[in-house]
């Protein structure tokens, strides 16, 4: 592998095709149906497993710190691995890695005798990108005091934050490397061990809350979140090698051929657009400073709840970017622009209902997990109101989720080495436009949250939030659309207002049920079962094929036709 500079000379690569002689099958078939089912359950346990050990790490916070001083210093702290995490394992890494390992394979099909472009790769980025992380993770630790300064400068015990963001410092390089594998697997389409990563974070910081915090306070979170990030990097090790092993032949072995060309410049717009994202965090921080102690506390409970949610939306496109990047890396325009529509709908279904009962059950979700121990009811009446708030952001974050996948798919972070190199300042350009899509839209959340904070206070900043991403999405799903893939924007709008639709009745209808008991448990299942049952209702009668499709496979199956009904239809259909 070589490395330079050059820019892609079309926004959508050409379509290939096997050299003559060459049996090679392409880039192969798209797994089977069956496959994607299989492999979005695991992924989906496996998720709510790490989801439901980081609710409970967050409730034994609360339960043990409550929302105080104390906890604020921390959750400044915690900006290290809240920003690590998505740029180096959610987003940036898998936006970059995955592109370019779907390419590697669709290289090695095409040519079994090369030398394996998947190998290739590894040695031109693996090394660097380790000692980029370790530089990276030393600059944070000794930066620390003035980091806490730039993030929150009016906190109240500076001195604790500063510690705590010494710890968190060391998540930086295995978070790195459990991205960059989570990746590879996930390109290899293996799904269960990056699945995994978050069980084994949340089990490590767990393990240490619950052995040390009665002796060293918030600082015990602080260590356990260090060693769940070697956890999480030490689980994908293993899968990796053996992914590494499986790939190598005889014809493999030869280093003569270079398959692929490096773009370095090409991680800089995603690591760019990434880190804005995150601003959204850093513009909460620094102006919830300032409120009365405990505002930070409050907005990163109600942030953890509400993007349960969002996450629930997210794991579809987790599973299916693989092979839209897949398809873009050989040149299938139509399979990725299907494949995405059927993202973009799936995941808002997901978000939006959600998103109601999070509105129609905030307060009693919130008494049921956190109100105990030092977290009282003004906690969980603040919290509830920031979770109503922060919901009307959750439909454009999952949208973003989605979106830029394929966006940065077009442009990975490697290319054919006999694409041509030519300069094309235009598409260089919009490398850069989901970063200009994010700073317009983080410029949105500082001056709503700059003129609704002092009235408002922390619901102030969660509308600011809430208003900045949406006008972030909308940019964003215009430029896919700039981008050359050819997205029916009238289909999908269509679609999503149907179920915004939906999800406003069922969060009328399901406020209405949860406020007939004043039990928090039975306010919520109340609440829940009727945010169900009024988004299936509505959503099939509004025609929302994402709804109407289960409802009706679900009303089958409870009601097989019989033999004399099966008779009576045409073709024996």
């Amino acid at each position: 592998m070589t490395t330079d500079q050059p820019a892609l000379t079309s926004a959508v690569p050409a379509p290939r095709s096997a050299p003559a002689g060459d049996a090679g099958p392409g880039p192969g078939p798209a797994p089977r149906r069956g496959f994607l089912a299989k492999a979005f359950g695991i992924t989906a346990v496996l998720s709510a497993a790490g989801s439901g050990l980081g609710l409970l790490r967050d409730l034994l916070l609360a339960r043990y710190f409550g929302a105080n001083q104390g906890t604020d210093a921390f959750l400044v702290a915690w900006t290290v691995p809240e920003t690590a995490a998505p740029l180096l394992i959610e987003d940036a890494m898998s936006f970059l890695m995955v592109p370019a390992f779907a390419l590697a394979l669709v290289l090695r099909e095409e040519h079994p005798d090369a030398p394996d472009p998947v190998r290739q790769l590894v040695r031109a980025t693996l090394p660097w990108l380790l000692l980029a992380l370790s530089g990276l993770a030393l600059a944070v630790a000794l930066g620390a005091p003035e980091l806490v300064d730039l993030l929150a400068p009016g906190l109240a015990d500076p001195g604790l934050a500063v510690a705590c963001t010494r710890i968190t410092a060391i998540t930086v390089l295995p978070f790195g490397v459990a991205g960059y594998l989570a990746a590879a697997l996930r390109a290899h389409h293996c799904f269960t061990a990056p699945a995994g990563i978050y069980v084994a974070y949340n089990l490590g910081i767990l393990a240490v809350l619950l052995g040390c915090q009665s002796f060293l306070g918030v600082r015990s979170a602080a260590l356990g979140v260090a060693l769940g990030s070697l956890l999480m990097a030490g689980l994908l090790v293993g899968p990796f090698l053996r992914r590494l092993r499986r790939g190598a032949t005889a014809g493999r072995a030869r280093r003569s051929r270079k398959a692929l060309v490096l773009m370095p410049l090409a991680l800089l717009p995603v690591a760019a657009f990434t880190l804005t994202r995150q601003s959204q965090v850093f513009v909460e921080r620094y102006l919830g400073s300032a409120l009365p102690p405990g505002t930070i506390s409050h907005l990163n409970y109600a942030a953890k709840v509400s993007q349960l949610a969002m996450t629930a939306g997210i794991l579809i496109c987790t599973v299916t970017f693989p092979l839209v990047a897949r398809a873009l890396a050989a040149g299938d325009l139509t399979a990725a622009r299907d494949r995405v529509e059927k993202d973009l709908g799936q995941a808002a279904a997901v978000v939006l209902f959600g998103t109601a009962f999070l509105m129609a059950c905030a307060p009693s979700v919130v008494s049921l997990l956190f109100q105990r121990g030092a977290f009282g009811p003004q906690d969980t009446a603040a919290t509830a109101a920031v979770i109503r708030v922060y919901s009307f952001g959750l439909p454009a974050q999952a949208l973003i989720g989605v979106i830029v996948r394929p966006y940065f798919s077009l442009r990975p972070v490697v290319r054919r080495a006999d694409d041509p190199g030519t300069e094309d300042g235009g598409r260089r350009l919009l490398d850069w436009y989901p970063v200009a899509a994010m700073l317009l839209g983080l410029g949105v959340t500082v001056t709503v949250g700059l003129l609704a904070t002092p009235r408002f206070g922390a619901l102030g900043l969660a509308a600011g939030n809430a208003a900045g991403i949406t006008a972030a999405a909308a940019l964003l799903l215009h430029g896919l659309l700039l981008r050359g893939i050819p997205l029916r924007l009238r289909r999908v709008l269509g679609g999503h207002g149907r179920l915004a639709a939906a999800a406003a009745g069922a969060t009328v209808l399901g406020a209405a049920a949860a406020g007939l008991a004043a039990d928090p448990l039975l306010s919520t299942l109340l609440g829940g079962l009727t945010v169900a049952l009024a988004f299936a209702a509505l959503g099939t009668g509004l025609g929302a094929r994402e709804v109407r499709g289960p409802v009706l496979a679900a009303a089958r199956a409870l009601n097989p036709p019989t033999v004399a009904d099966e008779g009576k239809l045409p073709h024996g259909q």
